[in-house]
Formats: C-alpha cells, sequence, structure tokens
C-alpha cells in the first residue's frame, strides 16, 4: 500500500520567484484576483502585475517540468 498523497504534493515550487512575483502569482495565477482588479488593489500598473505574472508562470513551468 503507497502512502495517501497530500495537496501539497501538487503545489508549484514558488521558491525560484521574486517576492513580487510570488505575490502576483498567489493572487491572480491561482485565481483570488483578476490581473487589473490586483493591479488597482496594489497600486501597481496593470501592465506590470502581467509581466510579473508571466515571468512567474515561466519560472514555475521550467522548474515543474
Amino acid at each position: 500500500m503507497s502512502p495517501q498523497s497530500s495537496l501539497y504534493d501538487f503545489e508549484p515550487d514558488l521558491s525560484p520567484l521574486t517576492e513580487a512575483e510570488r505575490e502576483v502569482f498567489e493572487a491572480v495565477g491561482m485565481g483570488q484576483y483578476g490581473p487589473r482588479e490586483y493591479a488597482r488593489e496594489t497600486g501597481r500598473a496593470p501592465g506590470t502585475v502581467g509581466n510579473l505574472l508571466r515571468r512567474a508562470r515561466e519560472k514555475v513551468e521550467v522548474t515543474g517540468a
């Protein structure tokens, strides 16, 4: 019998992300906010949020592969 998997086993590795990338990835990439809404909430430009999210997704994809 194999041990039961936990949700932690399926979470992406966020360790390679900067603090800003991690913050945006968790808030927008994991579905809590939309990019524009999060930009308004944090006082960032929508383009900045989009760029941070793109870089975070690229890093998570590379480490998760």
